[in-house]
């Protein structure tokens, strides 16, 4: 029998390499800030979403050569699993290490569910709690007299291969903006600041992360470096946890961080945003799987210690490409495809799937909800409500497999659960609805100038979030922008073409019209005049055609990932 010390080293060694060619490809992003390479940054940030799956095929690879015939040796691999936790015992990210044996068993074994007798398993720990070594980490003390002194010390440790528009004065306008929004402190309520020593990167920003101290008390602080014609300079300081959150959400694109071990980090992160879940902490850091590993987790925690409680409908109007549901004390949907999608959708449901895979490569810009897919999940029958596991069975069969007491989905996408805009309208002030009206409009622009279409504009495709931001989360439409055919709507040339029921004209596909927008809306009366008002290049051709020229000739528009009122004077 092959030694299965010598296979856990196998293991444990390719999870190395994949984290080597993970912090290669984070170490980049410093030199695309650097060097303003945009288009690079993205070409990274695509290549690194690649890296999990092409590191797990290889060791895949040289397991079945060099097991030959004893490759699915089930007495061998529960020894295999035995070694490897002894191998990475005590490692700090021990729980990442585990989640990669565990992808390379379930691929090797074609797992349905969860093997026991191979796989790690375990429910009932939080994989930080064990983290006792502090992240590295600078820090400053914050003199009353000349609290500029230490932001200057702050931005010369930040040492970058490009010129400082003027350090001196982004220093003086940090000291300022943290005196002032912190003011309710007391008097000189900075009195020290720490900032992780990696360096935070995404699209075409660099991000200082810390925290900021007074007496009795701490905020977060993060910095946000820009690097424009003139040179860097700080852009902005988050302070609040809110906005810190929206940095670090669910609908952002994920950072490049050349950190030596991510476990201390999200302890550390956690410390910042005590209400952030840590599976979207690690996600948010890239690690995508780990991310799901935790979210697994943490879902199926309260749901063995919440046995009275059911899985039903989300609320919000019925899809007719996917059934979504919820767990009623968990912030999350699961989202199953239906065998038949009704008139008037003609896509496949392999051509849904392909869309939330391109969705996962996109630049998400606060816009689009990242969707987790999971396969062979499985619920006890009873935990449905009745009506919901009648749905499923009569809509999404072939998602569906019973095995005993047991419901089983072969593939179902998990999201965090948002507040559906049509019913977030109806239930807010007007003037809550009319904010959310016109972020909604600022959602479609922001996700058209990242060469995104939405296609089905409907408000019950969009949601809200905790912190009032309108997203985007059904892609089974969405098309590049560059792809479209945006047209005039032809005025009829005669009598009958006017009262005719149907278009006269020819339709390509690909073909929209930006000026049938607000029909398809759904919005009231006052709040579609208001979108109208602020966002009315939506409902213009010409805005769309002139969109697709400046993608052609590689004009990204920035898009900053916090308010104007959040930038340095």
């Amino acid at each position: 029998m092959p030694n299965a010390a010598a296979i856990a080293a196998l293991i444990r060694d390719a999870f190395d390499d994949y984290n080597a060619r993970f912090a290669a490809t984070s170490r980049r992003a410093r030199g695309r800030f650097e060097a303003r390479d945009w288009a690079g940054a993205r070409a990274d940030a695509a290549e690194r979403l690649d890296l999990y799956d092409a590191c797990i095929d290889e060791c895949s690879r040289r397991l079945a050569a060099q097991l030959d015939t004893q490759a699915h040796d089930r007495a061998l691999w529960s020894a295999v699993r035995d070694a490897f936790a002894t191998l990475v015992a005590g490692a700090i990210d021990g729980e990442l290490y585990k989640t990669f044996y565990n992808t390379l068993t379930r691929r090797f074994f074609r797992t349905r569910g969860v093997d026991p007798a191979i796989e790690f398993v375990a429910l009932d720990i939080e994989p930080t709690d064990a983290i006792t070594r502090p992240v590295a980490r600078h820090a400053y003390a914050v003199s009353e007299s000349r609290p500029t002194d230490a932001f200057i010390r702050v931005l010369e440790n930040q040492r970058f291969d490009a010129p400082w528009a003027h350090r001196t004065r982004c220093a003086a306008a940090i000291a300022v903006r943290l005196q002032d929004d912190l003011a309710h402190w007391g008097e000189h309520p900075v009195r020290g600041i720490e900032l992780l020593d990696t360096v935070f990167f995404r699209e075409r920003r660099a991000y200082l992360v810390g925290r900021v101290f007074g007496e009795h008390r701490f905020s977060p602080c993060v910095i946000a470096l820009v690097n424009g014609t003139d040179g860097i300079r700080a852009e902005a300081v988050l302070t609040r946890r809110a906005d810190v959150a929206q940095l670090f959400g669910v609908s952002r694109s994920y950072f490049q961080a050349d950190l030596p071990t991510v476990g201390d980090a999200v302890v550390f992160l956690r410390s910042l945003l005590p209400h952030k879940p840590i599976d979207e902490l690690y996600t948010v850091l890239g690690r995508a799987k780990q991310g799901k590993t935790e979210r697994y987790r943490s879902f199926f925690r309260y749901f063995h210690a919440h046995p009275a409680e059911r899985l039903v409908r989300a609320e919000g109007t019925p899809g007719m490409v996917m059934a979504v549901f919820t767990l009623p004390g968990q912030p999350l949907v699961f989202k199953v495809i239906r065998d038949r999608f009704a008139w008037p959708k003609t896509t496949t449901r392999e051509e849904v799937e392909a869309q939330y895979e391109r969705v996962f490569r996109l630049d998400r810009v606060g816009r689009l909800l990242d969707a987790q897919p999971f396969r062979h999940l499985r619920f006890p029958r009873e935990r449905f409500e009745p009506s919901l596991l009648a749905e499923l069975r009569d809509s999404c069969a072939a998602s569906l497999a019973e095995d005993g007491d047991d419901i089983v989905l072969r593939l179902c996408y998990v999201q965090r659960r948002l507040r559906p805009l049509d019913l977030y309208l109806r239930e807010q002030t007007p003037e809550g609805a009319h904010a959310a009206a016109l972020d909604y409009g600022q959602a479609i622009v922001d996700l058209a100038r990242n060469d995104i279409f939405p296609g089905d504009m409907l408000l019950k495709n969009f949601g809200v979030s905790r912190h009032r931001k309108v997203v985007f989360y059904d892609y089974d439409e969405i098309m590049p922008v560059s792809g479209c055919h945006f047209r005039e709507w032809p005025q009829p040339a005669s009598f009958e073409e006017q009262m005719a029921a149907e278009p006269w004209f020819h339709v390509a596909p690909g073909d929209v019209f930006p000026e049938r927008f607000a029909q398809f809306m759904g919005l009231p009366a006052p709040l579609a005049a208001a979108l109208a008002t602020v966002h009315g290049q939506l409902f213009r051709p010409q805005w769309w055609r002139q969109l697709q020229a400046q993608l052609r000739d590689g004009e990204w528009p920035d898009m900053p990932p916090y308010p104007e009122a959040l930038k340095l004077a």
